[in-house]
């Protein structure tokens, strides 16, 4: 480990150290202030043991934050002014435990298995998930890594359409790493590809013209069974989707964890899957922007033809719309990436990104992203306009904040539209939201510097990942009663 501390790992009683203060950047000067009226703050945390980096949760403390301009208005149009920063609400957890109904076994070699719900299952190519099991007893690790009960979120998204970035964000927020395992697994978080539940292999869809997003493709039995055990602390013997060669593996032995993520194409298709899930994202890509994206990935990584790409895209639509969009109304939060609104050369509009998040009403507790202080405020700001802004290159940035009905449920949304210049300005956008549950004024402008490589850090997606992510780190806290543990210092560490 180096010297600067690790975000994520900061052991009980050590102190991270002082930030370099870096003599001609003004953003650090503005952060430094910032972290030095916040030293008296400090958290306690208590170890759980060497193999998790979640403490037991901490007292609620208000952060202290240096003098600012008044709130502006609700309804105008904003113009770079600073707001303060209200403390944070007081909500108590909505903590739940698993109940053990089964003995705990010793050791892995203890397990004993019981055929799972859907083992049989045939969609033509024999009962190829035969082997697919269930532990009888409840999983050791639950014992080893101090698991007081896993938390499952569903993120569903078509492919293409980002996920894989959006997940590096979220370990990032959590601190925490991923095996290269096909199932990656770390000390906190373990992420299950649904595509595992197919029940044909590429040959058998293509003889039977049976798409990998057509329902008939996949085994929802499985998949509930194996979720409701991960959930109740069981292990699971899982089968594996072969992304390389397109066919269906032996299965994998897979243990719960601190937390869950299941991403693919169904996780909020079939209601028994549901139940299993605790909080739910949807990645809608509009049809523009996933049709420019999957030609660029696609001619780059994969060497395939433009014409084919396109027709692949067409050929997808129809059971995409009937199969994958349809979850938009069972998720709590979505990512919606649209071409920009903002005034660009015509053929540009897929290049430079409108990005939405929409924070549906929900009953477990999590509250909004919103601007400035009052939330249901509606904001339609440029934070390039005035003196002291952001520099933002062409074509500009603009941050929108209103509410919509999303379905049937009332939604929250924040809109960021456009390219950043610097990434360490965002902490000039990141000081006028509210309720994004940072743990310390900077965090979520560090996170965009930790992730500068990735796709979107330039644009309001990456920045939008980051709040959903930050959404999720909320989630488990409330539902576990833990903490996850970062290191008490700001926006500028000698390493980010």
């Amino acid at each position: 480990m180096s010297s600067s501390p690790q975000y994520g790992m900061l052991e009980t009683g050590s102190i991270a150290a002082a930030p370099k203060r870096r003599e001609t950047s003004w953003v650090a000067v503005a952060s430094i202030v910032a972290n030095v009226a916040m030293v008296g703050t400090l958290i306690a945390f208590a170890s759980m043991g060497s193999t998790s980096n979640v403490a037991a949760v901490a007292p609620a403390m208000t952060a202290v934050r240096a003098p600012v301009a008044p709130v502006m208005p609700a309804r105008m149009s904003m113009a770079g002014r600073r707001h303060s920063v209200s403390a944070k609400a007081s909500q108590r957890p909505v903590v739940s435990t698993i109940a053990l109904d089964a003995p705990v076994a010793t050791s892995e070699d203890a397990l004993t298995w019981v055929a799972a719900n859907g083992h049989d299952v045939d969609a033509g190519m024999g009962t190829v998930h035969k082997d697919a099991a269930i532990s009888n007893e409840i999983s050791p690790v639950m014992a080893q890594k101090n698991i007081q009960r896993p938390v499952i979120f569903g993120v569903a998204a078509d492919s293409g359409c980002g996920k894989s970035t959006f997940l590096r964000r979220v370990n990032a927020i959590f601190g925490t790493t991923t095996s290269k395992a096909h199932t990656p697994t770390g000390d906190l978080i373990t992420t299950i590809c649904l595509d595992d539940f197919h029940t044909l292999d590429r040959t058998g869809r293509k003889d039977t013209g049976i798409s990998a997003l057509d329902v008939k493709a996949n085994n929802f039995k499985l998949m509930a069974d194996q979720l409701k055990a991960l959930k109740q602390g069981r292990a699971i013997k899982k089968p594996i989707y072969n992304h390389d060669t397109g066919a269906i593996d032996p299965v994998e032995t897979i243990h719960p964890n601190h937390i869950i993520i299941v991403e693919g194409l169904h996780p909020m298709l079939d209601k028994d899957v549901i139940d299993s899930l605790d909080f739910t994202f949807y990645i809608d890509v509009s049809d523009p922007v996933k049709k420019a994206w999957k030609i660029e990935r696609d001619m780059v990584e994969r060497g395939h033809k433009k014409e084919d790409i396109i027709a692949s895209i067409e050929s997808r639509k129809p059971d995409f719309e009937k199969f994958v969009e349809p979850q938009k109304a069972n998720a709590d939060v979505i990512i919606s990436i649209e071409p920009t609104k903002l005034d660009v050369a015509p053929g540009e509009e897929t290049k430079y990104l409108n990005t939405r998040l929409i924070q549906k009403e929900n009953q477990h507790g999590i509250r909004p992203v919103y601007m400035f202080e009052e939330e249901g405020a509606v904001v339609d700001w440029d934070p390039c306009a005035s003196t002291g802004g952001m520099m933002c290159p062409y074509p500009g940035t603009r941050v929108r904040y209103y509410d919509e009905v999303n379905g049937e449920k009332q939604a929250h949304v924040l809109e960021v539209d456009g390219v950043f210049g610097e990434t360490e300005e965002l902490f000039f956008i990141e000081e006028r939201l509210s309720n994004t549950n940072t743990k310390y004024f900077g965090e979520l402008t560090k996170q965009m510097l930790k992730n500068k490589a990735a796709p979107g850090s330039g644009d309001g997606s990456g920045l939008i990942q980051a709040l959903v992510a930050l959404k999720m780190r909320e989630s488990y806290e409330r539902f576990t009663g833990r903490t996850i543990q970062i290191p008490k210092w700001g926006l500028f560490l000698d390493e980010y």
